[in-house]
C-alpha cells in the first residue's frame, strides 16, 4: 500500500469536473466538491473524494437527479420542511442550512427536515454553515440500514450520524460530529481497502456473533450501535440513532429504518418505501438569543481551556476536545497536501478514464 498526496485545489478542481460530467450546474459542482473535500481536509477520508465513484454509480442508475428542483414544501415562521427532488445531499443539505439560518436571523432559531435527498457527507460542513453567522448548528441525517438494534440481527438503523457545533473566540469552534453506530461505515470500506481488521465492539456477523473481519458486513453482518453491546450501553446508542431517523425522515416525509434507500448502486431500494430519499434534520440557534455573544465565546473559551487542563491518565495523552483533531488535521492538510492511499488513486483515474476527464498525476 502507498500513499499520493495532493493539494486541495487538484482534488477539488478533479472532483469539480466529475461533478460537472454527471450534469450538474457549476454552482452545484463547486459546492458539492467543496463539501468532499472539506472531509478529507479534516481527516476524514472515508467521506471525500474517495465517495466519487459512489455518487457517480447512482447518478447512472438515475437515482441521483442532478438537475433538482430543490424547494420548501412546508413551513411556518421558524420551521420548514424541504424536497430535495433527488438531488445530491452535498447540495440539497446546504439548502436545507440556508432556510434555517433565514429564519434563525429573522425568529432567533430555525429547523428544517428534509425530504427525498441523498448522501450528504459529513454533517459538520452544513453546522459550521451556522457557526460562520456566530450561531449554534445542529445537522443530521439518516442513512442505509446497516446497523442492527439492541438484542438484534436485523439491520434496521444507518450510522444516522449527529452534529452540534458551537462558536468559539480565540478557539476554533468546538464540534460535537460522531456516528450513532460505534464506527462509521466509511471506516470499515478503509480497513477492507488496507486488509485491515476492525477493533473488537464494531461489527457483528450474520449470526449475531461477534467479528473483527470487516467483510463480515457484506456477508450478512450488521455493525453495532454505540455501546456496543447491552452490557457496555448500546440502548443508548440504539436510541440516539432512532432519534435521528425520527427527526430526519420521520418528520419530513423521508424514508426510514430498513427503507433508507441504500448508498451501494448494486441494491435497489426495498419496494412499498414510506417515504422519499433519504432524510436529514437541520437547525441553526442564535447565540443572542440567549446571551451577548461575546460573553458566551469568552466561557465556551474559559470551558475548552480548563477541560483542556484537565488532569490526563498519562501525561503522553492530553484531554482532547470534541473537534480538535480534525481541526488539527485541517491545518496541516491544508498547508502539506491531502495523503490517498493507491487504491483510492486508482479508482478515481479509472473514473477520470470513463467520463474523459483529466486523471489526477
Amino acid at each position: 500500500m502507498k500513499y499520493f498526496t495532493f493539494s486541495a485545489s487538484v482534488l477539488r478542481a478533479f472532483t469539480e469536473n466529475v461533478f460537472l460530467k454527471m450534469g450538474c450546474s457549476l454552482a452545484h459542482a463547486t459546492l458539492a466538491a467543496d463539501v468532499l473535500i472539506k472531509s478529507d481536509l479534516r481527516g476524514i477520508d472515508s467521506h471525500g473524494v474517495a465517495r466519487l465513484t459512489g455518487y457517480v454509480r447512482l447518478w447512472e442508475k438515475k437515482r441521483i437527479n442532478t438537475n433538482p428542483n430543490i424547494r420548501v414544501v412546508h413551513q411556518t415562521a421558524t420551521t420548514a420542511t424541504v424536497d430535495g427532488d433527488a438531488g445530491l445531499g452535498l447540495v440539497v443539505a446546504p439548502f436545507a442550512m440556508q432556510v434555517a439560518l433565514q429564519k434563525a436571523e429573522k425568529y432567533g432559531s430555525g429547523w428544517v427536515a428534509v425530504k427525498n435527498s441523498n448522501h450528504f457527507g459529513i454533517a459538520t460542513y452544513h453546522a459550521l454553515m451556522a457557526v460562520e453567522k456566530d450561531m449554534i448548528g445542529f445537522a443530521m441525517t439518516n442513512a442505509s440500514p446497516l446497523v442492527a438494534p439492541t438484542f438484534s440481527t436485523e439491520r434496521m438503523l444507518g450510522t444516522n450520524p449527529m452534529c452540534y457545533a458551537f462558536p468559539a473566540g480565540k478557539y476554533p469552534p468546538l464540534i460535537i460530529d460522531l456516528a450513532t453506530s460505534t464506527a462509521a461505515n466509511g471506516k470499515l470500506e478503509i480497513a477492507q481497502r488496507k486488509g485491515e481488521n476492525v477493533p473488537q465492539g464494531w461489527l457483528q456477523d450474520i449470526n449475531g456473533q461477534a467479528t473483527l473481519n470487516p467483510t463480515d458486513l457484506k456477508n450478512g453482518g450488521s455493525l453495532l450501535p454505540l455501546g456496543s453491546d447491552r452490557e457496555h450501553s448500546s440502548h443508548k446508542g440504539f436510541g440516539l440513532s432512532a432519534t435521528v431517523d425520527i427527526l430526519s425522515a420521520v418528520l419530513s416525509g423521508a424514508s426510514y429504518g430498513p427503507w433508507v434507500p441504500p448508498f451501494v448502486a448494486f441494491l435497489n431500494p426495498l419496494d412499498n418505501q414510506p417515504g422519499q430519499g433519504i432524510g436529514h434534520f437541520l437547525g441553526a440557534m442564535r447565540v443572542d438569543g440567549f446571551r451577548p455573544i461575546d460573553d458566551f465565546k469568552t466561557h465556551l473559551d474559559n470551558w475548552i481551556t480548563r477541560f483542556k487542563a484537565a488532569k490526563p491518565i498519562s501525561p503522553a495523552q492530553p484531554v482532547i476536545i470534541p473537534g480538535e483533531p480534525e481541526t488539527q488535521a485541517e491545518s496541516e492538510r491544508t498547508l502539506n497536501g491531502i495523503p490517498l492511499i493507491d487504491a483510492v488513486v486508482d479508482d478515481l483515474n479509472s473514473l477520470a478514464i470513463k467520463l474523459d476527464i483529466k486523471q489526477l498525476a
